[in-house]
């Protein structure tokens, strides 16, 4: 007689059973080790792709036989005095809508990225963000292994809270500004 697999406890549809991710508010600190940004305040945006990092004075060279990116970054919000330089292999030129529609060419790189004790390799498109309220912005492709958005919530993920499908421990809001 064949015997039917037990059901799963979890409701939840997209995550698999025994897999940890690590909540995270709607807003959160993150860094990004390899460009040397210790902090840069980033919103996780599950209608977004792809992630993208506030990047100006873009320039492309060729090192040691590969195509690399040199830009710089201001980090922090409504502050253009802290500069940071970067550089990294360029990963390919990708075409990017944004949220209004209009359609971009971008350089893209792939970098460590750290928020709440977890780290994973994301693919960032670099554009100018001068305007927009955050530097970065975290898509559904860098998110999806890693954390668990509670759009209700921010700033928690240095609290390094941990979810299963099921259950949520003891998370209370960060919400400011």
């Amino acid at each position: 007689m064949l015997k039917r697999p037990k059901k799963s406890s979890s409701n939840s549809k997209t995550m698999k059973v025994g897999r940890l991710k690590t909540v995270v508010g709607w807003r959160e600190w993150a860094s990004l080790p390899d460009l040397h940004i210790p902090n840069i305040k980033v919103k996780f945006d599950t209608g977004a792709r792809s992630s993208a990092l506030h990047a100006y004075d873009l320039v492309v060279m060729r090192k040691l036989g590969r195509e690399f990116v040199r830009f710089k970054v201001h980090p922090l919000q409504r502050n253009k005095r802290k500069v940071v330089d970067c550089e990294a292999p360029l990963m390919e030129w990708r075409q990017v809508t944004d949220s209004g529609g209009k359609r971009t060419l971008r350089p893209v790189i792939q970098t460590r990225l750290r928020i709440a004790g977890r780290e994973v390799m994301a693919e960032l498109t670099l554009i100018a963000r001068d305007e927009m309220g955050f530097r970065m912005l975290v898509g559904r492709q860098a998110m999806r292994s890693a954390w668990f958005v509670d759009p209700s919530k921010s700033y928690v993920a240095e609290r390094q809270i941990l979810v299963t499908g099921i259950q949520k421990n003891n998370i209370r809001s960060g919400e400011e500004e």
